[in-house]
């Protein structure tokens, strides 16, 4: 056995109890670099704790974890169950030792057990997680508003009343109105009302418990009277003016059932005294808003980035869940060191009537990695885009504008909310 060797089998995998939660999460902060107070640390204990828990040990210390929160993502036409992995840490004494490969390992065969044919993730270093089948399968915008003038607009915006909700009872509230979403775009994650309380609306603070940055507690406003169903809501802080900043607006969401009740939340945020800008965490890269604004000088994308990152873990369930835009009968060559059931070459019938994924001895008319295949999956990233980088091999003419066609979606996939 060679040194390198003995390094590997050195640590064994094995649950978290949570007895070792406490120990999990520094391992988690000293990797990171994180101090949280308090209160973000409880909220990080209560998510490891409701998380499937993977531990790396090394005798009795804990080397490496990743966990994983059991959740469902829209994807076309339906929803799936979802592996999304989180607080993944490795000490910086233990690394290049494939403590990582062997957790996304036992990650893949916890995710079979639970029948949760997707993972999804945030990557803190994007050039790790390629290797394991994940690719970008959402992007976001960062969007500024100058709200130093009134906002002009191209329509009028829903003339029905916006009132200020107790953010206490807007779980209840807003999420007819967003689970109307989930049908509509695909990457948006469901909601119990803790994910509302905790994640979107922050209620227990521990967002607020990081290092000041001058932004007061969140508002809820909504569209609509009271007694009826909100036709849109928003979701922000805001901060005052300082010697050397402005008044800020800080949007962290906003849903609407029709252009005009958008303009009406928009306008409503880029009025509120004291503040002349309105700064939006994400927004989807085909927001009305873009279209909307009469002056798009007024209105600014400032920034675009990859979003969320999926990965087939259980392709034939994945593409038979799914919904499609157009028919399609291909061949592919699919790739997949990390999970070898899924590799092959397999024929893909599909349409809007349903799917097929069957395995098939002609010659393929496509060849690609899952890698690819978990990018185009949710509609957001065009399959040519990847065939003119040269990571898609198109053997049989007008392949990949027919997979394009079937796997389109009306609305670009979004993921809003972080984990």
């Amino acid at each position: 056995m060679t040194t390198d060797d003995a390094a590997r089998t050195a640590t064994d995998l094995r649950d978290i109890p949570e007895a070792d939660c406490d120990r999990a999460l520094d391992l988690c902060y000293s990797v990171f670099h994180l101090a949280p107070g308090d209160r973000t640390r409880r909220h990080h204990e209560e998510l490891l704790r409701a998380a499937l828990r993977i531990g790396a040990y090394d005798g009795g210390q804990l080397a490496g974890m990743a966990g994983a929160h059991r959740r469902t993502l829209s994807v076309p036409g339906g929803q799936l169950p979802c592996a999304a992995v989180d607080f993944v840490s490795v000490l910086p004494t233990h690394r290049r030792r494939g403590i990582l490969g062997s957790m996304m390992e036992e990650l893949w065969r916890r995710c079979a057990a639970d029948r949760r044919p997707l993972a999804c993730l945030w990557a803190s270093e994007p050039a790790i997680y390629g290797r394991y089948g994940f690719g970008v399968a959402t992007e976001l915008c960062h969007i500024e508003i100058d709200a130093s003038r009134p906002l002009a607009l191209r329509l009028a915006p829903d003339s029905r009343p916006l009132r200020l909700i107790d953010p206490a009872e807007a779980p209840a509230a807003l999420a007819p109105r967003y689970d109307a979403t989930l049908a509509l775009r695909a990457g948006r994650f469901t909601r119990d009302e803790s994910w509302w309380r905790c994640g979107a609306l922050d209620l227990d603070g521990a967002q607020m418990d990081l290092p000041a940055n001058g932004f007061g507690a969140v508002r809820v406003v909504v569209l609509g009277a009271p007694g009826h169903a909100p036709g849109g809501y928003a979701v922000y802080r805001t901060r005052g003016a300082g010697d050397d900043r402005p008044g800020v607006v800080s949007v962290g969401e906003l849903e609407a059932e029709s252009a005009p009740a958008a303009a009406a939340l928009w306008s409503y945020l880029a009025s509120i005294d004291l503040t002349s800008t309105v700064r939006v965490q994400g927004r989807p890269a085909d927001d009305p808003l873009l279209h909307l604004a009469a002056d798009r000088d007024q209105v600014r994308v400032t920034g675009q980035e990859p979003n969320l990152w999926l990965r087939l873990v259980d392709v034939r369930t994945a593409l038979t869940a799914r919904s499609w835009a157009a028919p399609v009968d291909l061949v592919l060559d699919l790739r997949d060191t990390a999970l070898p059931a899924n590799a092959g070459r397999f024929r893909l019938t599909a349409g809007p009537g349903g799917a097929t994924w069957e395995p098939a001895h002609e010659a393929p008319d496509l060849s690609l990695d899952v890698r690819e295949l978990s990018s185009c999956y949710l509609g957001g990233t065009p399959l040519r885009h990847l065939a003119h980088a040269g990571l898609v091999t198109e053997h049989t003419p007008g392949a990949v504008r027919r997979l394009d066609a079937a796997l389109q979606t009306e609305l670009l996939p979004f993921t809003g909310e972080n984990y």
